[in-house]
């Protein structure tokens, strides 16, 4: 069964590095304190919860992937379709949902940490790599994507996101995670 991506275009492509220009979406999100290894499992606990029926239709909703996770920013929100971003220990956990849906058509989360809203269309640089995501690869993929911005003069907006696209049983050498930091509109 195949998993629903968000739609983007690429308009750079280098090695492991892209620039991608994704189409607007609505996304479901909880922002959760602690690491981020807890707060990623905290925050797919509730926003599972919302797809699996915990919302005033009782309604399942298709999972999509990746699982974005940011730190919560005080400057500038991320507005990635699918983020996890750290800062000051409290995490921005979000799902995109199916392309089928929009704000008006889906049904409203009993939980009130659930939060729905429409991401609009914006540009990313994007970095992909397998293995585990953890204290050690975020900051560094992080500073690899950073890098890749300035050699190509883009400007970047706020911090990096992580999206992360398989369930946790999958071996670490099979994982696909992704580093992405937006950019400025050209």
């Amino acid at each position: 069964m195949a998993i629903e991506e968000p739609k983007y275009t690429v308009s750079l492509h280098e090695g492991a590095f892209e620039v991608r220009d994704y189409q607007a979406a609505v996304a479901a999100e909880v922002t959760v304190a602690g690491d981020q290894k807890s707060a990623a499992r905290e925050g797919f606990r509730l926003l599972a919860g919302y797809i699996f029926g915990g919302n005033t239709r009782q309604q399942s909703i298709a999972m999509t992937a990746p699982v974005a996770q940011e730190r919560r920013s005080e400057k500038i929100a991320m507005t990635a379709p699918v983020t996890q971003t750290p800062s000051e220990g409290a995490w921005v956990v979000r799902f995109t949902m199916p392309s089928s849906y929009s704000l008006d058509t889906l049904p409203a989360p009993t939980n009130p940490k659930v939060k729905l809203k429409n991401v609009p269309p914006a540009r990313f640089a994007v970095v992909q790599f397998s293995g585990y995501a953890n204290n050690t690869s975020l900051p560094a993929k992080a500073a690899e994507l950073a890098a890749f911005a300035k050699a190509h003069h883009l400007h970047t907006i706020g911090t990096a996101s992580l999206a992360q696209y398989n369930p946790p049983w999958t071996l670490w050498f099979m994982r696909r995670n992704e580093v992405m930091i937006q950019l400025e509109a050209t």
